[in-house]
């Protein structure tokens, strides 16, 4: 099992998020969450993982010459990628609504990059989901956004909100990645760094 072979380990979740913290209970680990703060800025000819990579890897090096020898740190970005352009968390409603409508009756991708930090070594992963949705009626999506207030959200939605409950169409990839986080990756990941 994956809990004995990290017993010797210390896991470190940099993430505020409440989604990410309860998908490492639920994968039974044992981790203390340790948060930096980091300008989430990058540069603008990036594109698609290479966002979500980078921002991962900005956000574990906030922790440089902190780490024993023991530390697994773990950070990770999700961006929601739509024709050409990278859908970060929305800065108000209309620009909640904005998003929602431009995602509505089309397909787009969800890009989350894990890093995985340690003493010496430093190793990224990722995986792409692609989330078709039905069109959306704008009542819709405003009832959506005044009760779920979805403005920590990469998109403006939660795949396990009412939104996506009426509107997913079609998955293709992994489910929890668009809920925030590929626990299949990280699960696997930290088993090869336990090896």
């Amino acid at each position: 099992m994956l809990q004995e072979k990290l017993k010797d380990y210390n896991i470190i979740l940099a993430s505020g998020s409440p989604r990410r913290q309860q998908f490492f209970r639920d994968l039974g680990l044992e981790f203390e969450i340790r948060l930096q703060p980091v300008e989430e800025k990058y540069p603008s000819e990036l594109k698609d993982v290479e966002i979500t990579n980078y921002l991962a890897e900005l956000k574990a090096a906030a922790f440089d010459g902190q780490l024993k020898t023991n530390d697994i740190l773990v950070t990770s970005d999700t961006i929601v990628w739509h024709e050409g352009k990278a859908l970060e968390k929305p800065a108000n409603p209309a620009h909640a609504l904005e998003m929602i409508k431009a995602l509505g009756g089309k397909t787009h991708e969800v890009i989350t990059s894990v890093c995985f930090k340690t003493s010496d070594k430093i190793r990224t992963v990722h995986a792409i989901t692609r989330v078709t949705f039905s069109k959306l009626e704008e009542d819709e999506i405003r009832f959506y956004i005044d009760n779920f207030r979805p403005f920590d959200k990469a998109g403006a939605y939660g795949i396990q909100e009412w939104i996506g409950l009426i509107g997913v169409e079609h998955l293709e990839g992994s489910y929890f990645n668009v809920v925030g986080l590929p626990t299949h990756l990280v699960y696997q990941t930290l088993r090869e760094i336990a090896e």
